[in-house]
């Protein structure tokens, strides 16, 4: 439930950012006022461009989750895909597609951004198509698994003998029935993405200033560190909060799909 809540209050405060938000992020830039600590004008201070700090936190959520959810929207649909096909027929093109899974996820998925960044160069459109096909080997391992379990129970057989192709089977009669451990995994898929996300926007691979991203307020903040660290602590602390309330929401989530785990009282 805590996950859940910061959650929610993550995405109100990225839809609601034009009504939150007290000054444009990008626009409102006053020298005379820069690098101001926290004060009533600027609850969290202003950074080097006399940009207000909160504005731009308040705005940066909607890069973030974006990122997130959109990439993890394209590593789901590669990845359940795949684990269909590969739990549903098994032989040679299970081999295939779980060897290919296996050198997916046997390199970081940084390494793979990084390595797609560096041949499309930086920018958001980019960064989604980085993280989009990137890390979907756990998904798709996933999806593989319940698969193996699921295409031999009795429904699954009864629509056989009803003449349903093998794709109505695996989209209409498995998937359905499989989607819990899919929420889970994809939950925590969303806050790695975001972490890659910013890590990538701090080493300027990202999104381009002056768009707000937490990841490139942080690298804008390196060299105020000791100065005016208020410019790095809270697009930090956002990053840290929203990540944490993604995991806790995942586990969460985990709890209530996993019969193991769950207790009737």
């Amino acid at each position: 439930m805590a996950g859940a809540a910061i959650t929610i209050v993550v995405i109100s405060m990225a839809l609601f950012a034009p009504w939150i938000a007290p000054y444009d992020p990008v626009y409102d830039a006053d020298l005379m006022v820069a690098e101001e600590p926290p004060s009533s004008s600027f609850i969290f201070g202003t950074d080097d461009q006399g940009r207000d700090i909160f504005s731009r936190v308040v705005y940066g959520a909607r890069i973030s989750l974006s990122v997130g959810l959109i990439s993890q929207l394209m590593n789901s649909i590669i990845g359940v895909t795949l684990g269909l096909i590969a739990g549903y027929f098994g032989k040679w093109i299970d081999d295939l597609i779980m060897g290919l899974t296996n050198i997916m996820l046997s390199i970081p998925s940084i390494i793979f951004a990084l390595a797609i960044m560096a041949l499309l160069g930086p920018g958001l459109i980019n960064v989604f198509i980085a993280l989009g096909f990137t890390n979907w080997s756990y998904t798709c391992r996933i999806t593989r698994s319940q698969a193996l379990y699921t295409k031999n129970l009795n429904y699954v057989n009864a629509s056989r003998a009803l003449s349903y192709s093998e794709v109505n089977i695996m989209f209409t009669q498995i998937l359905p029935n499989i989607v819990g451990p899919i929420l889970v995994i994809a939950t925590l898929g969303i806050s790695g993405a975001i972490l890659i996300e910013a890590s990538l926007s701090f080493l300027g691979l990202g999104t381009q200033p002056p768009t707000p991203s937490w990841g490139g307020m942080l690298a804008t903040a390196r060299e105020q560190l000791f100065n005016a660290p208020w410019i790095s602590i809270f697009p930090g602390m956002f990053i840290f909060i929203t990540v944490l309330g993604l995991n806790l929401f995942g586990d969460g989530l985990r709890d209530l799909f996993d019969p193991h785990t769950s207790q009737r009282k």
